[in-house]
């Protein structure tokens, strides 16, 4: 029993609420929409009935974009590890650092879960083709979640991006189309080509459902520290689903009386050198981040000049007495060589890019050595060996 109430605006601006029964992206502002859940109700679950259910992230369905009569379009996604890094946390003077590893879901990374929460609601709505613009990993997802539902896909890439990311893509029989610059040159491309075409877009933000896939990092979080919360989330930020949509669960968590109410992590977004917006913008104290001029990083997915939700971001940063770092490349690959060589962990950059961001609040005195961090490696290394020859 889902308790999935409506769509409302995330600024808001008066418009809506808006009926999830029916599509919907954007708001009529041009702001994101979130699912709202009927959460009084929802206070009646007992976390006892998570004992039997699947190891994935629909065992918190009644909290998740899915009506009674539904099935979920899903390849086993979530519940990932939460692993103990001792070895690093030792040489970090860390007793209590963990490293959530969204390596170990379908397609390699994290984009699995918003994928399949957003493939799963495009599905029952009725959509045939969907379209995303991508850097690589949330190509791949998508392309494999339309794949399992019988959906055609049309994934909009970077020219310049990584060659297993196109291959992969293919592999799940989608249609791929390479375009000159960055994510947001494809994301313009694919609007332009399926606007007038009726595909579904299910763009970072665009529309409501891939948060609520993300957001489930957050559950599985508190649900394996045994419903208590880290000190510290060190999360790689690009489009930032993941952080906007971790706020989101612990607002929800709290309500429904799962966790204790004002004992929330500290959220800290980490962004490439070559490319942070947020970072710029949370360090000028700026509600919105202006775009990147000439982004470049090894990191595909942290290469977002531009943010949809960037006003979300940084709400979640500074609500929570987080921050915004910034990490090189070489960094990335030394923590992509650091979480290797000490837990066994296959990072890609944009993992190895949170233990220079750790580094960095250590050194700055912010992180002591009796907290507990959680470092979110968002997706495996095997796509960015080349890197590694450096």
């Amino acid at each position: 029993m889902s308790f999935i109430k409506s769509l409302e605006c995330s600024v808001p601006c008066g418009a809506g609420p808006y009926n999830p029964r029916e599509r919907h992206h954007l708001c009529r502002c041009g702001a994101p929409l979130l699912v709202r859940y009927d959460l009084q109700a929802a206070s009646a679950w007992s976390k006892d009935t998570l004992r039997d259910r699947e190891p994935n992230m629909w065992r918190y369905g009644e909290l998740m974009p899915l009506f009674d009569d539904e099935q979920p379009v899903t390849l086993g996604e979530g519940f990932t590890p939460l692993i103990h890094a001792r070895a690093l946390g030792s040489r970090l003077g860390l007793p209590s650092l963990y490293v959530k590893d969204e390596s170990l879901n379908p397609t390699n990374s994290f984009k699995a879960r918003g994928l399949s929460a957003a493939v799963t609601r495009a599905f029952w709505l009725g959509a045939t083709t969907l379209s995303v613009p991508s850097a690589g990993n949330a190509g791949n997802a998508m392309a494999a979640y339309a794949a399992h539902a019988g959906l055609k896909a049309k994934v909009f890439m970077p020219a310049d991006v990584k060659e297993p990311f196109v291959r992969e893509c293919e592999l799940y029989g989608s249609d791929v189309t390479l375009v000159e610059g960055l994510i947001t040159d494809a994301g313009r491309v694919a609007a332009e080509q399926g606007a007038s075409l009726g595909w579904y877009d299910v763009s970072t933000l665009k529309e409501p459902y891939r948060i609520e896939g993300k957001k489930t990092m957050a559950y599985e979080l508190a649900e394996q520290l045994d419903w208590t919360l880290p000190d510290w989330i060190i999360y790689p930020t690009g489009g930032g689903t993941g952080m906007v949509g971790m706020w989101k669960a612990f607002e929800e968590l709290e309500a429904i009386g799962w966790i204790p109410r004002a004992r929330r992590p500290r959220m800290v977004t980490v962004q490439a050198a070559g490319c942070a917006p947020i970072v710029r913008a949370y360090e000028q104290g700026t509600e919105k981040a202006e775009p990147w001029q000439d982004a470049h990083t090894i990191a595909d997915g942290l290469r977002v000049p531009r943010a949809i939700g960037d006003f979300l971001i940084l709400r979640a940063i500074r609500e929570s007495g987080g921050a915004a770092v910034a990490a090189s490349d070489a960094e990335m690959i030394s923590g992509m060589r650091e979480l290797g060589g000490s837990e066994g962990i296959s990072a890609a950059p944009e993992g190895g890019a949170t233990v220079a961001a750790l580094r960095a609040l250590l050194a700055a005195g912010s992180v002591k050595p009796e907290h507990r961090v959680v470092l979110f490696n968002t997706g495996g290394a095997l796509k960015y060996l080349d890197v590694l020859r450096a």
